[in-house]
């Protein structure tokens, strides 16, 4: 296949070596979303035994930690849950904010818990907090130069060459806030399981292992998204010839 050729499968969606690279991903972020969603509704089941609601539990563990300064807002959205750092807020969906099961206050614990790491100056935090743009741009623009670069490269100009190194730096930037992400989400998650049990909100046994299998769930789901922003940093490497043959120096 000529250089062209492969360029253009690239660009308009056609390139069966795409979902080589990303089947896998694309597999486990299945998995991950039809287990956060079943065990979320098993736990739900389980009342906890406290009597408290999500956002009771979780304004309990901010206070203990001395945070007054976060609110507790009611969002919409099916787990929509996040604490957003810059309002100074832990947005909580419906269910989480009102519910008294398990699977609600090991959630809400788990914003609680980003609220915590804030508060502290938990660094792995502030440094996912510092890539947050760089992500938001690489994500939205990188593909464009990508896709110029390829296009241009095709054609053997410099300019191609440079558009296309720019994009995948650019994409490399989303991959790293993926890494950096995950322990400050697993972090946060020890933090809810180890909060919620000491303060005696969710009680050992069947409580908090439901409690626990829903915060695994959720934290495969980030596992599911690092492994697709990578899986897809080498596709966009191979494809560029920058990783193995599969770039613009082919030949037919």
């Amino acid at each position: 296949m000529v250089a062209l050729d492969s360029t253009l499968a690239f660009i308009f969606g056609f390139d069966p070596v795409y979902f080589l690279f990303l089947a896998p991903a694309m597999l486990l972020a299945l998995w991950a979303q039809i287990k956060v969603k079943s065990t979320y509704a098993a736990a739900q089941q389980v009342p906890a035994q406290s009597g408290m609601s999500g956002a009771e539990a979780a304004d309990m563990l901010m206070q203990a930690y001395g945070i007054r300064d976060v609110g507790i807002e009611e969002a919409h959205g099916f787990l929509s849950d996040h604490y957003d750092p810059k309002a100074r807020v832990l947005r909580l969906s419906s269910d989480v904010y009102r519910g008294h099961s398990v699977a609600s206050l090991g959630i809400a614990a788990h914003e609680a818990g980003h609220a915590i790491q804030h508060a502290t100056g938990y660094a792995p935090l502030k440094f996912r907090n510092g890539l947050v743009g760089f992500a938001m741009v690489g994500g939205q623009f990188s593909w464009l130069l990508i896709f110029g670069g390829l296009a241009l490269g095709a054609a053997g100009t410099i300019l191609g060459k440079g558009l296309l190194i720019a994009g995948i730096a650019l994409f490399s930037l989303t991959v790293l806030f993926q890494l950096i992400n995950l322990p400050v989400e697993f972090d946060a998650s020890k933090r809810a399981k180890d909060l919620l049990r000491s303060a005696g909100i969710v009680r050992d046994g069947e409580e908090y292992n439901a409690m626990r299998r829903v915060l695994s769930a959720a934290a495969m789901t980030y596992v599911a998204a690092t492994v697709t922003a990578a899986a897809t940093l080498l596709y966009y490497l191979f494809r560029s010839g920058l990783l193995g043959g599969g770039g613009n120096n082919q030949r037919s």
